[in-house]
């Protein structure tokens, strides 16, 4: 069945994106006389934030500019995941088996040896909170094939859903020059989520969980920090600072929110907070913004 079809409201969010990137500047609305201090120097930086219900570009700067997305990545592995459990080809209690070469993945990992395996709803778990790369990878294989197939059902995948910029090589996020994106994107991909798999979001609102008798801890932050947070995920590599994409659901208002290229975690989330704070601001509309990067601080 098409997308259209399936997401009448997803295909509307989708033009008003596409639309709103060909209009708008580096700059945009934002209450009078604003300044905004932005966490990334300008070569990194980039942001989106489009409102979840009517798709409109409430701000952006370098909002379609190539940009490393890091375990961001995970979100299409996710994504792929979805619709092979609605699908019926995986069920919760399928167990993904763990090859050499997701074990050997670098951390942030499970630490699962050849021969292991872990059940879907685990995996699904371990990848949103952990943001496990064996894990991530050990999907991938057992969805694509090996991950160099699953990385081109990736991609497919994202021109299928209009992300027209991104390329991915691999199913963790972890270093690969070509495997590139942009915070449109990304919102594009958070949007899609939250319209396709309303019965799996759930997932990306957990900060913890048990396995094996023991606390997994994650570290988005965002998470019980602002009212109305309820997901998506975070990424970081050295090439890309510090990414997240974050959905807002609160009071008869939905945002997503994406930021690419931090200095820091802190300072990351601390931008994600005011930018939501500003985009649910009454007399937002037709104002400036004055942006104010590290260097003219």
């Amino acid at each position: 069945m098409s997308l259209p079809r399936l997401f009448p409201l997803f295909q509307k969010i989708l033009a008003a994106l596409s639309l709103a990137a060909m209009v708008a500047g580096c700059t945009t609305t934002a209450p009078p006389d604003s300044v905004l201090a932005v966490p990334a120097p300008p070569q990194k930086y980039a942001a989106i934030v489009v409102d979840g219900k009517t798709g409109k570009q409430m701000f952006e700067v370098n909002s379609m500019a190539q940009r490393y997305p890091a375990s961001l990545t995970k979100m299409m592995t996710l994504y792929l995941l979805f619709e092979a459990m609605q699908s019926g080809r995986v069920s919760k209690e399928t167990q993904i088996p763990v090859s050499d070469h997701a074990a050997s993945q670098p951390p942030t990992k499970m630490r699962f040896k050849r021969g292991e395996t872990i059940d879907v709803d685990s995996a699904i778990r371990a990848i949103v909170v952990k943001s496990a790369n064996d894990v991530a990878v050990a999907v991938g294989e057992y969805l694509g094939g090996s991950e160099d197939q699953f990385a081109a059902m990736m991609t497919a995948k994202a021109r299928s859903l209009g992300m027209t910029s991104t390329t991915f090589r691999n199913a963790s996020g972890l270093p690969d020059d070509s495997q590139m994106t942009t915070a449109r994107d990304m919102a594009v991909l958070g949007m899609a989520l939250h319209s396709r798999f309303p019965q799996h979001f759930h997932y990306f609102s957990e900060s913890d969980f048990m396995f094996r008798g023991r606390l997994v801890r994650g570290h988005n932050d965002m998470l019980g920090r602002v009212r109305g947070v309820n997901g998506i995920k975070t990424g970081y590599i050295r090439a890309s600072g510090f990414n997240i994409v974050t959905s807002y659901d609160a009071d008869g208002r939905q945002l997503i929110v994406v930021v690419m290229g931090a200095d820091s975690a802190r300072q990351r989330n601390d931008h994600v907070e005011a930018l939501i704070q500003r985009s649910l601001s009454p007399g937002m509309d037709g104002t400036k913004t004055r942006l104010m990067f590290a260097e003219q601080q």
